[in-house]
């Protein structure tokens, strides 16, 4: 019995995950089932629109990059600390950023003109 590990070659590591037009080898299936960044199903219209949420800690299928100041990189480490040192909530910088703009999304929604967001855009 050999005690070697036995591990994945480099093509099972790095295959595509969709098949695309013209690649002939063999693509993984595409995640289909747990859940999505954003949903498939459009919601129904209300009377009253759902709270604007974060996403959270999912798989998230976009990306955008962002450049900050090192001063504003040092405020969002600090509130990072914070909020694990006084709230016991041990979240990234990603999960921190992305719970900002659902506020500050949600706060566009709900107030317009008004918002937090359109008089810091008006005063810069």
């Amino acid at each position: 019995m050999s005690r070697r590990v036995s591990l994945p070659a480099a093509d099972d590591l790095f295959r595509p995950t969709s098949a695309a037009a013209g690649d002939t080898r063999d693509a993984a299936p595409a995640r289909t089932s747990g859940p999505k960044a954003v949903p498939d199903v459009q919601p129904e219209a209300s009377a009253e629109p759902a709270p604007r949420k974060p996403s959270g800690r999912i798989r998230h299928d976009e990306k955008m990059t962002v450049y900050v100041t090192s001063d504003e990189l040092l405020d969002i480490e600090h509130a990072r600390l914070l909020l694990r040192r006084t709230q016991g909530l041990a979240v990234d910088r990603g999960r921190l950023v992305r719970s900002a703009i659902a506020i500050a999304l949600a706060d566009l929604e709900e107030n317009g003109d008004d918002s937090m967001l359109v008089t810091r855009l008006r005063e810069s």
